[in-house]
């Protein structure tokens, strides 16, 4: 396994030695250059809400060692993990938690028989017999099961369906926000990490979308190497498993784990030492790239003119032929349930503000206004109320063209887009905040606040509409690229990639750290089809479908000085007007942390299932932590 798992490793480590020379020269290339895109309105939060906790509550998890349930306090932190405590109790005395899961990867069921149908798949040719009990038995009628297809599994199960369906969106939050685990601030890093990965999978004639681009670098990594080691392990392993077909599953399950966890380490050791080593050669590597720069530049447009040459041609009939037909159809697929989205987005956040400014109308005061800021303050972060949002994107379906351009899931598209439509709300309740802490010093009465409220809310929403007609156009656009690029380098591949090695010498040694054959190639068949993409783009804004702005409508900035307040101290508005500056003990603090959903279940509950009540309430056999 170590042995493999180097080999595969080694591999990609040549790929991101390459692609970091040229995201390094692509990112001081852009911070010279400048970004000539449209400015956003909205003002970005630039500290992160930390002080907060999403969820708390009750469930029930299953425990593998000793085959009981047990009843299980969890928190989901301002991180997005999960973390499972024996009891409330435990959580408010800060003793150490039993679990902790990062949910990158994962998948969040709400049926047995469809965990069942995926643990059948995992291992081929072992399946119980009808009428022998599965690997699972749930006590309840509403289980959460959280499963990876290399990582161990989590089982846990709620008293109501109302439980289950705010868990299942608590839950979903978690492996949307932990999925989106590469840092997009990195600008030499996070690009090189990727389109190593992509080289990578090409290099073994995988294109397409890839599920498993979840989490860190590391565990992305871990992802590439057991997409490699697990059809190799089953066919070792899977025959020389013992016992009824339940037992060989989940001893499967068991061994999958463990060599994800081996995996782990040694990729998390060998990318460590890779990123220091890159980083210790940058300051040289820079210094030669802003010397060099027009030389750089200059060689790279005389590449690029000679691969166009021979690769121009062959790659517009394909477009015309295997590409253009069908981006129209496409783009309208991604378009309608990512433009409900961004919609119920708007909606969603002005009733909240107009609910705000009705109860400040009828319960009046200062003190209310001040506890509903805090709570609105946190409203991207809240998986419930955003959950009508996040369920448009569940009605995109790409249909045939799935099949045509090689997209193994939509999941990619809908967790992207899911991720844009939490960062416009939350941009959208900070420049709120904002403006609203600037009037409240020159107020008089309630009603001058409810006007100033309602006078900011319109501000604000014309605001949101240009900065989500901008994100959405942007998102289209890269999902277009990345559904047709992958198809059109696979169908050109038989004709163009054998000969790109004869390119080579055309790029002096000096440069070769920054220009890549194979990078400009992809950038030449990228401009094939680019200009089609912008033209449906821009047709579908010119005729005003979703509530697209056209891109000669700028918006010039109406409050200069709202960016200056954006740079301002993090406004806190339960310390500055509660008046109680005094510190809390951290227990009492820790035990008041704001939280974003209001809890169902607090109380700690009693299964209505014999062995699970006869687990509750024998005396509790010690369980390993994890």
């Amino acid at each position: 396994l170590a042995e493999k798992t180097g080999k595969v490793l080694g591999e990609f480590c040549r790929c991101y030695r390459e692609q970091y020379g040229v995201a390094l020269f692509n990112s001081v290339r852009y911070e010279i250059e400048g970004n000539g895109g449209p400015q956003a309105q909205l003002l970005h939060r630039k500290v992160p809400l930390e002080d907060h906790v999403i969820y708390s509550g009750n469930l029930f998890q299953y425990i593998e060692e000793n085959k009981k349930w047990r009843n299980r306090f969890c928190v989901v932190p301002h991180n997005y993990g999960l973390v499972l405590y024996e009891n409330k109790l435990a959580y408010e005395r800060d003793l150490s938690p039993r679990v902790l899961i990062n949910s990158a990867g994962y998948k969040i069921l709400t049926s047995v028989d469809q965990y069942l149908e995926l643990v059948n798949s995992s291992l081929p040719g072992v399946t119980p017999k009808s009428g022998h009990s599965p690997i699972l038995k749930c006590p309840t009628d509403f289980p959460l099961i959280l499963w990876h297809p290399y990582a161990r599994h989590y089982y846990f199960c709620v008293m109501t369906g109302k439980e289950q369906e705010k868990w299942r969106a608590v839950f979903q939050d978690c492996v949307r926000h932990c999925n989106n685990g590469i840092s997009e601030d990195s600008k030499v890093e996070a690009p090189a990490f990727t389109d190593a990965i992509r080289m990578y999978r090409q290099s073994k004639e995988q294109y397409g979308t890839w599920d498993m681009l979840c989490g860190t670098e590391t565990q992305v990594l871990s992802n590439l190497v057991m997409e490699e080691l697990l059809p190799e392990l089953r066919t070792t392993i899977g025959p020389r498993l013992k016992g009824k077909a339940q037992e060989r599953q989940r001893t499967w399950i068991q061994i999958s784990d463990a060599v994800y966890r081996m995996v782990y380490e040694q990729t998390k050791a060998q990318y460590d030492a890779l990123t220091a080593k890159c980083e210790q050669e940058r300051p040289q590597m820079e210094s030669t790239i802003r010397t060099d720069m027009d030389q750089i530049i200059t060689s790279k447009e005389h590449l690029a003119s000679k691969i166009r040459a021979f690769v121009l041609p062959k790659a517009e009939i394909c477009v015309r032929n295997h590409v253009q037909p069908y981006i129209s159809s496409i783009l309208e697929a991604l378009m309608t349930p990512t433009s409900q989205g961004f919609a119920e987005v708007r909606e969603v956040f002005f009733k909240e503000v107009t609910d705000m400014n009705m109860n400040i109308v009828n319960e009046g005061g200062l003190e209310k206004l001040v506890e509903y800021m805090e709570k609105l303050s946190h409203l991207a972060f809240h998986p419930v109320k955003m959950q009508s949002c996040y369920e448009k994107m569940d009605q995109l379906k790409l249909e045939g063209l799935q099949q045509r351009f090689d997209v193994s899931s939509t999941s990619v598209f809908k967790q992207r887009a899911q991720i844009h439509m939490r960062q416009q709300m939350d941009d959208a309740v900070y420049t709120f905040e904002t403006l609203l802490h600037q009037e409240l010093g020159k107020l008089q009465g309630k009603d001058d606040l409810c006007k100033s409220i309602q006078r900011i809310l319109e501000r604000v929403l014309k605001k949101y509409d240009y900065d989500s007609s901008t994100v959405r156009k942007k998102f289209f656009r890269e999902a277009l690229l990345q559904i047709t690029i992958p198809f059109l380098l696979k169908k050109l591949a038989p004709t163009c990639k054998g000969e790109l090695a004869r390119f080579q010498e055309l790029i002096f040694e000096d440069f070769a750290s920054f220009i890549l054959v194979e990078n400009t190639y992809e950038e030449v068949v990228l401009q094939s089809v680019m200009k089609d993409i912008m033209q449906a783009v821009k047709e579908a804004a010119v005729q005003r479908k979703h509530n697209l702005y056209r891109d000669s409508m700028v918006m010039h900035n109406s409050d200069p000085n709202l960016h200056l307040l954006g740079e301002g101290v993090p406004i806190d508005w339960g310390e500055e007007y509660s008046g109680q500056p005094e510190a809390e003990p951290p227990v009492d603090k820790r035990r008041r942390a704001k939280q974003v959903v209001s809890v169902i279940q607090d109380d700690e509950g009693v299964l209505p299932y014999e062995v699970g009540t006869e687990a509750l309430l024998q005396s509790r056999s010690p369980e390993p932590r994890e």
